[in-house]
């Protein structure tokens, strides 16, 4: 039988009226409900604004993109008579989408969860003090010895955060050392280099004050065993085991997401279907030039779960 695997997004996905394409669904309704209820804050109204002020914000953004993708979730085992992938991933915030959809976390529990995260990530950098970019076009080792340089000099910190794609790297760190390391990785050969409009420089060593805190709260939090596997971010290794799990959440906020050898995993697991499942393109763009011959699919409307029904009979 074909195995297939679901992905879940991370920040940077969201849009207003995302959901616009499941609104009819009642099950993504009551997923809103539930987190709207859970957190004091209406979601779907959120997603209905004139301007993305408030989606952009990583305490909204985070709980928001979790419930989106959740909601599509329940919308595809309700359409498909509980038809569950045989494993989950997420990039980056999607990872806690993926640990819901394996029943290891419970839904309530993980936006409140998410929604700490963004505080404790937002609190551990001031405003206008950390950077990320996007590097194109450079091996990942030389993206690596480039920041490995910049931060040998003393200016701060700068690490490779998210290696998405061949030729395709997230760097982040102060926003000194990002701007050295993009002329530094320019002279590499870097493509292009593209600063990210974002707040928090995730994923790298100024996150491990955040990383305590998540720590004291992952413990707090009833996890279960996995009912799918997953395949988490810091080490791209199938997780079976809580405490693995809940050490790889907190690595994983001053730790790379491996998304490339992520993708490899899956793909060596058989894998030949990659279904991303929320709002956005983003994952399926980078899933693509990973797993060359893997059938992407992307699940966010009617249609879409209707096709991918048909796909896997």
């Amino acid at each position: 039988m074909t195995k297939f695997a679901f992905v879940f997004p991370g920040q940077g996905s969201q849009a207003l009226k995302m959901m616009d394409a499941l609104a009819e669904i009642s099950i993504v309704r009551d997923v809103f409900k539930q987190a709207s209820d859970a957190l004091e804050i209406d979601f779907w109204a959120m997603l209905q604004e004139e301007t993305p002020e408030n989606i952009n914000q990583t305490i909204n953004t985070q709980p928001l993109l979790l419930t989106a993708s959740y909601a599509t979730y329940l919308a595809w085992l309700e359409k498909s008579a509980n038809r569950v992938p045989d494993f989950v991933a997420g990039h980056s915030l999607g990872e806690y989408s993926a640990l819901v959809a394996a029943g290891v976390i419970d839904f309530t529990d993980a936006v409140k969860l998410v929604r700490k995260r963004a505080e404790y990530m937002q609190d551990a950098v001031k405003p206008g003090e950390g950077g990320m970019a996007a590097v194109l076009g450079l091996a990942d080792e030389l993206v690596i010895e480039g920041c490995a340089e910049v931060m040998s000099s003393g200016i701060g910190v700068v690490q490779g955060v998210n290696f998405n794609s061949p030729g395709q790297v997230v760097i982040a760190g102060s926003k000194a050392a990002v701007d050295q390391a993009a002329e530094v990785l320019k002279a590499k050969g870097a493509r292009k280099i593209m600063p990210l409009p974002v707040s928090v420089p995730s994923h790298c060593d100024l996150m491990k004050p955040a990383a305590e805190k998540l720590a004291q709260e992952l413990d707090r939090i009833q996890f279960n065993q996995p009912k799918i596997s997953i395949v988490q971010n810091v080490n791209a290794a199938i997780a079976n085991e809580i405490a693995s799990i809940k050490d790889g959440l907190v690595k994983q906020l001053y730790s790379p997401v491996l998304w490339t050898d992520s993708v490899k995993t899956l793909a060596a697991q058989d894998v030949s279907i990659i279904v991303e499942c929320g709002p956005g393109k983003v994952l399926s763009g980078l899933n693509k030039r990973i797993h060359e011959t893997a059938v992407i699919f992307n699940l966010n409307s009617q249609e879409t779960l209707a096709a991918l029904q048909d796909q896997l009979k």
